[in-house]
């Protein structure tokens, strides 16, 4: 998968802007709020279908503007593919692609992406919602039906507590429940069973690519954490959870939420059977997640039969030398990369990727 050009009008610091890139690695260098992000949050959002610095469209339309576009060439199975995205203030986005229509859910999976940003450092400490998101992102790209699914139980989700809070206010039956409980288990059996079957490959891929990083002195392994079950992974989950949600809803009801659910589970990553998150120092939380990243890239690629387009935003100066090295290597004549930094001086002597010089809204070529 590669990207060719990206075409950005009226988008956050770019008025216009037309660049091509080369497949291999693409480094963006430049002083902090000059526009780099900017160029891999667009690349993103074409992924993803949404940015990861805002939820606001409106925030990425230019001071002043009312309209923004955002276009991506791109290569997928060597067929040349184009995205479009109008943003238009106070207004629904429209989404493109090869000039047609589409919805955010037919976009998840057409562009695959890897990001890795200063923010990713924080997965293992940061809170389960950043793990569940992490593992969502990388399914829904390898299997678009994944991502559906998951709309349609956070709308499962949204009805129940909508009804929990009529039965508190006593406008709504208790007995109206059921249907939303069995709705609800059949939507998470799917996802459960789905992010058991990417724990499963994740976790062997992240483990090779951790031992790979410690010189074979440390494991990674990576368990899935099911919320309100001690016991691990229930044998026959859509009969657990009936059962559980059945045993909760009295506490739901005054909660006025949904308290079991694969919305509520996490990810635990442990080094040598230590959990990482409380007992691991700062650089094996940071071997850890490169190890994680890279895994991601492997797994993609084995599920869609081909690497995605992996960016790195501002990430090279928060790792020590000896990881900055080990992820060139990886990533060089394998995987397109977009990298933005502020110092040249972070990369090798040997010319290991085409520069590109950003300032004030402008990328020139090096």
């Amino acid at each position: 998968m590669r990207v060719s050009q990206l075409i950005l009008r009226n988008f956050r610091s770019y008025s216009e802007l037309a660049v091509t890139f080369t497949d291999n690695i693409n480094i963006l260098i430049g002083d902090n709020a000059q526009g780099k992000t900017n160029i891999l949050e667009a690349i993103y959002l074409a992924a993803i279908g949404r940015s990861h610095r805002t939820s606001v469209d409106n925030d990425m339309i230019k001071w002043l503007q009312s309209t923004a576009t955002v276009d991506i060439i791109f290569k997928r199975q060597d067929i040349e593919n184009k995205l479009s995205f109008k943003f238009i203030c106070d207004a629904n986005r429209q989404i493109y692609f090869n000039d047609f229509p589409i919805k955010l859910k037919e976009l998840v999976g057409s562009l695959n992406v890897v990001l890795f940003s200063p923010e990713d450092l924080g997965l293992i400490k940061g809170s389960p919602a950043l793990r569940r998101r992490f593992l969502d992102v990388e399914i829904s790209q390898a299997l678009p039906l994944y991502y559906r699914s998951l709309l349609q139980y956070n709308r499962i989700i949204n009805q129940r507590n909508s009804l929990l809070k009529k039965i508190k206010e006593k406008k709504a039956n208790l007995l109206m429940l059921d249907s939303w409980d069995e709705q609800l288990a059949k939507a998470a059996v799917f996802i459960v069973n789905k992010r058991l079957e990417a724990i499963k490959k994740l976790g062997m891929l992240a483990n090779l690519m951790h031992r790979r990083l410690t010189s074979s002195k440390e494991n990674l392994t990576i368990d899935y954490y099911q919320a309100n079950n001690n016991d691990g992974i229930a044998e026959n989950l859509y009969e657990w959870y009936i059962k559980t949600l059945q045993s909760v809803r009295e506490n739901d009801i005054i909660r006025g939420s949904t308290s079991v659910g694969p919305h509520r589970d996490d990810i635990l990553l442990k080094v040598n059977d230590k959990e990482l998150k409380n007992f691991g120092s700062q650089g094996q939380q940071r071997t850890g997640i490169l190890a994680l990243k890279l895994a991601e890239l492997e797994f993609l690629k084995s599920e869609t039969g081909e690497y995605p387009v992996l960016l790195l935003d501002d990430v090279m100066s928060e790792l020590d030398i000896w990881r900055r090295e080990q992820l060139l290597l990886f990533i060089h004549n394998r995987i397109q990369t977009f990298i933005t930094a502020t110092d040249a001086e972070l990369f090798p002597k040997i010319k290991m990727g085409h520069y590109y010089q950003v300032k004030s809204g402008m990328v020139m070529e090096k």
